[in-house]
Order: C-alpha cells, then structure tokens, then sequence
C-alpha cells in the first residue's frame, strides 16, 4: 500500500528541520512513543539503526529505525520495520516561501502475516494515522517556535 501526505508548516524550512532533526523532540509530537535508543551507528547517519517502542491501546509495539537516506534539510528517509509490518517513509521540506514549510511524506506499507488481512480492510488507518503524525509534528513544532519567541 502506498500514499502521500502533506501538511503546511507556518515556520522557516531551517526551523522545521532542527526540531525534526532532533531525536530529543520525538516525544513531544508523538506521545504514544515510549523510548527510543540508538542501537547501530550515529543517529542520524545513513544505516543508524534505533529500536523505537510504541504504547498502541494496551499493546506495546517495538520497531527497529534504519536512516536510508539524510538529505536534509530537504529530504530524510527511513525504513521502520515491526512484527508484520515493513513501512518505507520518505520526508521531504520543501521551502514555500522565508516563513512556509511544506512538509510532504511518500508512505509504502509492506505486510505480512495476519497483517496482511488488517492493511487490506484497513488501508485508510494507516493513512490516518500517518497523517495524525504530521498534524502533531505541525502543532508542536509552531507552539515551541511561539514559545521560543522564534520565526
């Protein structure tokens, strides 16, 4: 299953990608997150690997990060693999205008197993969800910018 999402991000490209960038962040925008560890590599760095672990309802869900590619501040892209499911993530910054940032996702899900059965009677909760990660990064990444009084 493959899709896009996008979202406009009411702050420069360089904002955008420094609050991105930093692995110390993840938490504030994704707060089912529980920790996240590098585990191969320098984080950041084509082939890092970190061990990502989820609160999803009552499950924990454990996923392994590889960076395949670190372009930024145009573009970042990972594989993030978990029991039955392989995603594809690339994410792009595109400069709108001084003040704009267009932040674009292209998401490929791979699946295995009984997940098989989930991603086909449910592809629109993978794009929801997906989606739901944007909107949160957007809304933290402007509330700590106007916190920070930063533009």
């Amino acid at each position: 299953m493959k899709f896009n999402t996008e979202v406009i991000i009411n702050l420069p490209r360089k904002k955008v990608v420094e609050l991105f960038n930093n692995s110390d962040n993840l938490k504030k925008w994704q707060p089912t997150l529980l920790s996240f560890e590098t585990i191969e590599g320098l984080p950041g760095e084509v082939g890092a690997k970190a061990k990502m672990k989820y609160k999803m309802g009552k499950k924990e869900i454990e996923m392994i990060e590889t960076i395949t590619e670190n372009n930024l501040p145009y573009e970042f892209n990972a594989t993030y693999e978990a029991k039955g499911v392989f995603n594809i993530a690339k994410n792009y910054f595109v400069e709108v205008d001084n003040n704009t940032t267009e932040y674009l996702t292209e998401q490929e899900f791979i699946f295995k197993g009984f997940m098989k059965i989930i991603g086909f009677f449910m592809p629109g909760a993978f794009k929801k969800e997906s989606m739901k990660y944007l909107i949160q990064f957007k809304d933290f990444a402007e509330k700590e910018a106007a916190n920070n009084n930063i533009n």
